[in-house]
């Protein structure tokens, strides 16, 4: 797809759009009054990255990844995180057989297609970087070897903004191989008397099945990095981009990485809205959850305050010219 002009989707292309609102509406179905936190988890897979959610316990975190891993036939493993949880007991250890004289390589429950890491704030920084090889190379080392992880793969990493004691900041680098931080929230009244319903007889997530195979939607992440992103649209993302690293109340700017997500994340979320081209609105809606944990507000030593860095680049958005 190239700038001069905006092409109609192939039969192949409306295939992939009608798997996206297939997707959508199943998790939707068992997801009550979630629509933007769906869209926003829908918008890292067909990225090909990962999300982090903050919020309280019992808001349905989750149950967003067990009902994403089914409604795409893959394999789905929750990974409780605390103090004492060790880098082996996430990638998987080299257990040495007397019978064969070998060393024979146990996977660890990172290896499966969605990963929910649950508390990834509750264990150590060592523990915590075990994850790191893993969400950006798709692989993991252990022993001088080097394990290729199922793909699709993408991690869902949960996190309680509220409690401090016993728990360990995710640093920098690893805040960064997020491409999304986003906050799942209250449901409203009446979702919430439905969720009651829903859980009155049986679990919602029994009625939850498959809408797409793992290889259609690896077609569909394919498809993402085709989707026409103008010459107009590129320099209004970088204008977005500049104005971080330029502002008198961030301390850091966005990075170049930070760039690159956001340029993903506007294709991915073209893709949701069944289109093979990305408009301003796209880059507006994503420059908050892509960027905020990626820039610091001055006073803030750690990643900043989230508060603040959202309401900074809240008032960016607000301010950088809109293209025609």
């Amino acid at each position: 797809m190239h700038d001069s002009g905006i092409t109609e989707p192939s039969a192949e292309t409306s295939l992939i759009f009608d798997h996206a609102r297939r997707l959508e509406a199943n998790i939707a179905d068992v997801v009550l009054g979630r629509p933007h936190t769906i869209r926003l988890t829908l918008v890292a897979l067909l990225a090909g990255e990962h999300i982090l959610l903050e919020d309280v316990p019992g808001v349905g975190k989750t149950l967003i990844g067990k009902a994403l891993a089914q409604s795409v036939s893959g394999k789905f493993c929750r990974i409780q995180f605390t103090p004492d949880l060790l880098p082996g007991d996430i990638t998987g250890i080299s257990m040495y057989r007397q019978a064969d004289s070998d060393f024979e390589f146990l996977p660890g429950p990172v290896f499966a297609n969605i990963v929910l890491a649950d508390e990834i704030n509750r264990t150590t920084p060592r523990t915590q970087s075990a994850l790191l090889e893993a969400m950006s190379d798709c692989q993991v080392s252990v022993d001088t070897e080097t394990h290729r992880l199922p793909e699709p793969f993408m991690v869902i990493a949960t996190q309680n903004p509220f409690e401090f004691e016993g728990t360990y900041p995710l640093p920098e680098s690893q805040l960064d191989r997020f491409l999304l931080r986003i906050s799942v929230g209250y449901p409203g009244r009446e979702q919430e008397l439905q969720v009651i319903e829903d859980h009155r007889k049986s679990n919602p997530l029994d009625r939850v099945q498959p809408v797409i195979e793992c290889d259609q939607l690896l077609t569909m992440q394919q498809m993402v990095r085709e989707v026409q992103v103008s010459s107009v649209i590129r320099h209004y993302l970088l204008d977005l981009v500049e104005a971080t690293r330029k502002s008198e109340e961030l301390h850091v700017g966005a990075s170049t990485r930070g760039t690159l997500c956001l340029y993903r994340a506007a294709q991915a979320f073209a893709v949701l809205d069944g289109r093979t081209y990305v408009v301003p609105d796209d880059v507006q809606q994503l420059a908050v959850p892509v960027l905020a944990h990626r820039v610091i507000t001055k006073g803030y030593m750690h990643g900043g305050h989230r508060q603040a860095t959202e309401a900074v680049l809240t008032e960016i958005v607000k301010h950088v010219p809109v293209p025609e």
